[in-house]
């Protein structure tokens, strides 16, 4: 795999003032990552004062000065994005950015437009957490590939790598946690090639400062619903990459 920094990664931060700094040195030490932009969604506690003293060239530090939620935050960090390839990664630790490396290759090899990092197609290690989140995650990627007429197994995922050229045709909408199922179904509607691969995953409790809820699982379906019609208006498989 080529080492050439090439991937702009997204980082939106909320109150992570526990585990950001090493959040973001365990992104910034890989060598495929072109730069890091932190986008600290008004944070209450220590987090920005912490951003403030990373002085490495490669990371940018956007502050919204009233929190707007994960999708707002997305969407000021595609808007900033400068490498061919963007990515998502949380600031706290259940994602592994060394994972980042296998989203690339379909993408660098030209099969992809889009890549998801799977949590539930993996071999690799994966914290035993919550019997019904994990339900509702499939429940919500089962509705999801109705919608889109897709066969993906974690919709959910914060693992989504970019072709800048397909952000770039896409208005995201949603503040919040619904951004999945809306950047989903869009992507479908584009045509965009979608691939998952395999990724490890250890996930947070909500003593550890999780923070989505059952009222997100809600705004989700609504989204699935809301966005259909981004789904159904092209989705000829290739047509962004060819």
């Amino acid at each position: 795999m080529s080492q050439t920094p090439r991937l702009s990664v997204v980082v939106p931060a909320y109150n992570e003032a526990a585990t950001v700094l090493e959040s973001l040195n365990r992104v910034l030490a890989q060598p495929f990552v072109k730069e890091v932009i932190v986008v600290n969604d008004a944070s209450k506690d220590e987090t920005g004062d912490l951003l403030a003293t990373v002085s490495d060239p490669k990371v940018q530090v956007i502050t919204h000065e009233k929190n707007r939620g994960k999708g707002a935050a997305l969407r000021t960090g595609f808007a900033a994005a400068a490498g061919p390839y963007v990515g998502v990664h949380d600031a706290d630790l259940e994602y592994d950015p060394a994972d980042l490396a296998k989203l690339l290759v379909p993408l660098d090899e030209g099969k992809a437009d889009v890549v998801y990092g799977s949590r539930f197609i993996s071999g690799e290690a994966r914290r035993v957490l919550f019997y019904w989140h994990s339900v509702g995650n499939r429940f919500l990627t089962w509705l999801s590939n109705m919608a889109t007429n897709t066969n993906m197994s974690d919709m959910e995922t914060c693992y989504k790598v970019f072709r800048r050229d397909l952000l770039d045709r896409i208005v995201i909408e949603e503040d919040r946690f619904g951004f999945e199922p809306e950047i989903t179904a869009k992507v479908a509607g584009l045509g965009a090639r979608i691939y998952e691969v395999g990724i490890s995953y250890s996930g947070r409790t909500y003593a550890e400062g999780k923070k989505i809820n059952w009222r997100d699982g809600f705004r989700a379906v609504y989204c699935i619903i809301k966005y259909s019609g981004s789904a159904k208006r092209t989705h000829n498989k290739g047509e962004v990459g060819e």
